[in-house]
């Protein structure tokens, strides 16, 4: 609806308020629609609205005169025009406003409503809790850390990882969860206000994302397929008499010489669930292997049901999601503890190597774990808490999540530990020799241990349907960063459709993961867990902090967490984001460069071409970076110094389909040429 040329606003009563909490101000009037503690139950009408006399006596909209130097009030836009009748009501103000501050452009329906429409929240607090901790226990919290704590001095590489993780992690962690929830925006809008030259790093979380999406849900997909196989009186890698199996098969026990051949549960995995043998590696991955394909596409069809409609969906699936995992693991936890050489794996991976930590590596390895563990830089932090209402206490979250983490990491050493030294007791092997750390741990060890359990199909069900819960939550997390990012940066385009843009978009990342299902997709996964996500994040978020810390303004930074909290945070996180977390971060990607993660194997050696694509996919996303500093730079108005000024210098909020994601005066909207400030009220955000 667009409305005809704007008439001089009408004078309102003081004291009138409104009955629905939206106060829009413009220059020197304001209209207030929405929840506020002195509402009227009455709504006008558009006929009331163009009659002052009348409007002044029966209407909740209201506003008054403010002087030259008076001090701007409190701008709450929680308001979600459904009705009709709210939607003129609306665009009649903002007509009117418009007119008063002296703009040519009038307001309407398609153009400025969004603007006004209410950002969603968590129905709970407990599901945006959840949805965090889920995202941040992983996958990795089950096959990587109990590995990195043995290999690293044991019960003592526990200091490094605290260390790590209260001066370099934790900070971060708290620093993305303030931003998200006070700029109420995720990882592309977000930078407008931070630092717009660095927008890039948006667009490149999204490319990092999508990266995730290829090859994580297909590892959740072999989780799947296991689980389905799991339906069985027997297990199918019990025995060597299947098809798939070749004379090197041996069954659970040690041979002649000591050592060992080709486990039931190692063939199972590579010659029936990957049938990689079919495969000539990078160079030639084969066809498709549709069982494993119809599985990775169940993984997307869940990811779909659960993110469609926002946190509404989410915060139901995450009661599953991210409470699951944690009732499995106690049920391993004491099923292994009751297992022959239990107490010997948990010795083995608690017992403190002192001397260890005298060693670098040591070091750069807690702060690696930790850093991948919480998961800083994916986007998912903003988008998770750009959901929160306005005062929620991100600090109290930052601090109880982190910890949980932790404790969850320590939870799934005890669980696997338990069961390798009972697998090292059958085998009469050190537990080292089983084969400890990624997809091996999870899918070849454990699983062969389970084999030999009386009720194996049972305890075989839990821990695959573990295995999938704890990637669907991570899952869940990189591709909403994505999804909230793009739909709050386009907000009419996709926002507006966001059930159909989410199906569309799971189509395509799995058809690009659909390589991964071939005979060789094994080695593509390695790939891009490595070149994908694994070094490139690690830039972005030195990017970030430094945007923040920097550009932004660390006690800028601190103001707005007290506007939300009620209170500024103290020298310790201060110094920590303006310095030690930059740095932090800086000291990993650097080592990572100097000391890559390796790919090839004792089986494979990758060729020289794939190691090239990977670097390409790391600089993919990299590249976002200079190329959106270019564009800014060549869009920008003015001299090269005052472009220079102007990209490092944070924009309002002046775009009106921001409104629903922080409170702007209406000459904010109309007219984008005022320059405001960030003060705190009592409802919300004032700009």
């Amino acid at each position: 609806m667009v409305l005809g040329p704007a008439r001089a606003i009408p004078m309102l009563p003081e004291n009138a308020s409104a009955s629905n909490g939206t106060v829009v101000k413009g220059g020197s009037e304001k209209l207030q629609c929405g929840n506020s503690p002195n509402s009227l139950s009455s709504s006008p009408s558009v006929e009331n609205l163009m009659q002052p006399d009348k409007m002044a006596k029966e209407t909740n909209l209201s506003g008054k005169i403010s002087g030259a130097d008076e001090q701007q009030e409190p701008i709450l836009l929680n308001h979600h025009p459904d009705e009709d009748e709210d939607k003129a009501q609306i665009v009649y103000f903002l007509s009117e406003t418009a007119a008063s501050a002296g703009s040519h452009r009038i307001p309407d329906e398609t153009n400025d409503l969004p603007a006004l429409e209410e950002r969603e929240t968590w129905a709970k607090k407990a599901e945006f809790l959840l949805a965090v901790i889920g995202f941040a226990v992983d996958l990795g919290n089950v096959w990587r850390f109990p590995y990195i704590c043995y290999k690293n001095g044991g019960g003592a590489f526990l200091i490094p990882y605290v260390v790590m993780m209260v001066f370099g992690g934790l900070p971060l962690f708290y620093m993305e969860l303030a931003l998200g929830q006070f700029h109420r925006s995720g990882c592309l809008t977000l930078w407008k206000r931070i630092c717009p030259a660095l927008k890039g790093v948006g667009y490149a979380i999204c490319i990092i994302d999508f990266y995730m999406g290829m090859y994580y849900n297909t590892i959740i997909g072999w989780a799947v397929y296991y689980f389905v196989a799991s339906f069985t009186s027997e297990l199918p890698w019990t025995s060597c008499d299947h098809p798939w199996n070749t004379n090197s098969c041996a069954l659970v026990g040690p041979v002649d010489n000591g050592t060992f051949v080709r486990s039931p549960a190692q063939e199972y995995f590579e010659r029936n669930v990957l049938e990689n043998y079919l495969s000539d590696g990078m160079d030639d991955l084969g066809p498709i292997k549709w069982s494993l394909a119809l599985c990775v596409f169940a993984v997307f069809v869940l990811v779909y049901f659960s993110l469609w409609k926002g946190v509404r969906s989410t915060g139901k699936a995450v009661w599953i999601t991210a409470v699951a995992p944690y009732i499995v693991l106690i049920i391993l936890l004491f099923r292994g503890a009751s297992l022959p050489g239990a107490g010997d794996g948990i010795r083995y991976f608690l017992t403190p190597q002192w001397s260890k930590l005298a060693e670098t590596k040591v070091w750069t390895d807690a702060a690696s774990q930790v850093f991948f563990s919480l998961g800083p830089g994916f986007g998912t932090l903003l988008a998770l808490s750009s959901y929160n209402k306005f005062h929620n206490n991100c600090f109290y979250d930052a601090l109880l999540t982190s910890s949980i983490n932790l404790a969850t990491s320590l939870l799934a050493g005890f669980v696997i530990f338990a069961v390798l030294g009972y697998m090292a007791e059958i085998r009469n092997v050190s537990i080292d020799q089983l084969g400890l750390e990624g997809p091996g741990l999870v899918f070849v060890v454990y699983p062969e241990a389970i084999a030999t359990m009386a009720g194996s199909t049972f305890w075989s069900m839990i821990f695959f349907f573990l295995l999938i819960t704890l990637g669907l939550d991570s899952t869940f997390g990189g591709l909403e960063a994505m999804i909230t990012g793009l739909c709050d940066e386009y907000p009419i385009l996709l926002g507006r459709r966001r059930e159909l843009f989410v199906g569309l978009l799971l189509v395509f990342i799995y058809l690009c993961a659909l390589p991964t299902t071939t005979y060789g997709g094994m080695y593509l996964v390695d790939l891009l867990n490595v070149y994908g996500p694994g070094i490139a994040i690690l830039f972005l978020v030195f990017v970030e902090a430094m945007g923040v810390c920097w550009c932004y303004g660390t006690q800028r930074f601190s103001d707005d967490i007290e506007s939300m909290l009620g209170f500024q945070p103290g020298p310790f996180w201060k110094i920590t984001w303006a310095y030690v977390s930059p740095i932090f971060i800086l000291l990993i990607f650097i080592c990572t460069l100097v000391d890559p993660v390796p790919l090839d194997t004792q089986d494979y050696t990758y060729p020289a071409w794939s190691i090239k694509v990977g670097w390409v996919l790391t600089a993919i996303p990299l590249s976002c970076i200079p190329i959106y500093m270019l564009y800014k730079l060549a869009i920008t108005k003015g001299t090269f110094i005052q472009r220079l000024v102007k990209m490092f210098t944070p924009e309002e909020t002046n775009d009106p389909h921001q409104l629903s994601q922080m409170t702007l005066t209406v000459r904010d909207a109309v007219a984008p040429t005022s320059v405001v400030s960030h003060h705190s009220t009592s409802y919300g955000t004032q700009v």
